[in-house]
């Protein structure tokens, strides 16, 4: 059996992306540096990707448009826009997120990653398990939060914390849900 994991780089102000969805803020403090941040380590534990829409297309077009950085994964992306040219093993969804997230860890044994945007975060949260954020070095101002204000509050507990470059990942696992 999975375990449902958000891992996801956000600003030290806390958005994923600026106000037109733009993530080439993304990086630490040395512009040139080659490290993963610790993300091949992490890729290699994961057995089912879910994204939204947004970030499917953003991944395809902008970020990653020559070579699929998901390949050997099975994916599922939430939309009603299928693509007839998706890569291999993308399949696409619509429904209940939580639902979605409880069949993919019963039949996973890796993790299952929510990988984003926003929304789909939102829909998941109830289901994820531990939450992974990179903290880039940078101060947004605005764009897309990663938690909308007015959510349910969780709380967590940290269980690792490394540093590279500038950007802290920290690792928290869920310790209740307070109502």
């Amino acid at each position: 059996m999975g375990k449902i994991v958000l891992y996801i780089s956000t600003s030290l102000d806390g958005y994923i992306a600026d106000t037109s969805g733009g993530v080439d803020w993304l990086g630490g403090e040395e512009a040139g540096y080659q490290g993963d941040y610790g993300f091949g380590g992490f890729f290699e534990t994961v057995g089912a990707v879910l994204m939204g829409g947004r970030t499917y297309r953003q991944v395809r077009r902008e970020l990653s448009p020559d070579t699929w950085p998901y390949r050997g994964k099975q994916v599922y992306v939430l939309t009603r826009q299928a693509e007839a040219d998706a890569p291999e093993g993308v399949r696409f969804v619509a429904g209940d997120v939580p639902d979605l997230l409880r069949r993919l860890k019963a039949q996973t044994d890796g993790i299952v990653w929510v990988c984003g945007g926003a929304d789909v975060v939102e829909q998941a949260l109830p289901e994820i398990e531990e939450f992974r954020l990179t903290v880039m070095p940078t101060l947004l101002g605005d764009g897309i939060p990663l938690f909308r204000p007015g959510g349910t509050r969780i709380s967590l507990a940290l269980n690792a914390l490394r540093r590279e470059n500038g950007v802290v990942d920290c690792a928290y696992t869920r310790k209740q849900i307070d109502k």
